[in-house]
């Protein structure tokens, strides 16, 4: 049973957290906390959170639950403070997009029967654009969440049930919940999301070059040019942590990518051009 939650970092995500465990009936307290003040004031407002805490660790500690949604690098930084101030009745979570390091920070820091627990976490679900007025408590219904927990971690009988209660309140709020490795995690989302996004960055960057300034641009560009550009809109904050935290697989995935494009460019007037269009249909049916 979880009474008391902190969610540090009030953004997109942390903010839709609270709305969506207030609509799932959780009916204890939410703390939370963010860099810069704005933020926190704004999801008060809206009622994703009870109170503000004056800084992180004071909501961590007085909370079951720790919730990181911060970029990558503010949550290893968060882990290294709050694994010397929190106890084994005590879990922390976060939301992360890579995984391999904050497991691996998780497995050396946390996870012991005398101390707090960490539970590797990454929720499928986002906008292009962050902040907490676009916080929506719905955002989790129907993603995947996702975790990269290891079984050889030996954790207290306290923190173990809450994380188990975290899980079951992650189903509670709509998302289904799924188990991987952490190092096929980051391999995987290297394809299926870092991929799409920083092919929209070079696709958006390279019109805003060719004709980005054609006054007729609006009307000629439809639907294709919405669907194919609107990850353009990412800001670089939200990525950055991502490409320094997923280097190679994404290089990997990009290598691949290239050659795939070459490849169709070098037969627009053969046949291959049509099987590329095939096992493309066929991705798309299953």
């Amino acid at each position: 049973m979880i009474d008391r939650i902190a969610i540090l970092g009030t953004g997109l995500l942390g903010t839709s957290l609270g709305l969506a465990l207030r609509v799932a009936g959780f009916g204890g307290s939410i703390v939370g906390w963010n860099r810069r003040p704005e933020g926190a004031h704004e999801a008060l407002s809206m009622h994703a959170i009870d109170s503000i805490a004056p800084n992180a660790l004071e909501a961590a500690r007085s909370s079951e639950v720790v919730v990181l949604c911060v970029p990558i690098y503010s949550t290893l930084d968060h882990m290294e403070q709050l694994a010397a101030v929190l106890g084994p009745e005590q879990l922390v979570t976060d939301v992360g997009s890579t995984k391999a390091q904050i497991t691996a920070a998780a497995g050396r820091l946390f996870n012991a029967p005398d101390r707090a627990a960490f539970l590797p976490g990454h929720p499928m679900a986002g906008k292009e654009r962050g902040g907490a007025a676009l916080g929506d408590a719905n955002l989790f219904r129907g993603a995947a969440w996702l975790f990269t927990d290891d079984p050889s971690w030996q954790r207290s009988p306290q923190s173990e049930a809450l994380a188990s209660s975290w899980r079951d309140w992650v189903v509670a709020i709509g998302s289904k919940t799924i188990d991987l490795d952490a190092g096929r995690h980051d391999e995987l989302l290297a394809w299926v999301s870092h991929l799409p996004q920083f092919t929209a960055t070079a696709l958006s960057s390279l019109l805003e070059d060719q004709v980005g300034n054609a006054p007729e641009l609006k009307q000629v560009g439809g639907r294709a040019l919405r669907e194919m550009t609107r990850l353009g809109a990412s800001p670089f904050s939200m990525w950055r942590d991502i490409a320094h935290t997923n280097t190679a697989a994404i290089e990997a995935a990009l290598e691949a990518l290239e050659q795939r494009i070459a490849h169709i460019r070098e037969n627009l007037r053969t046949p291959e051009l049509r099987d590329e269009f095939e096992r493309a249909n066929q991705f798309r049916r299953e």
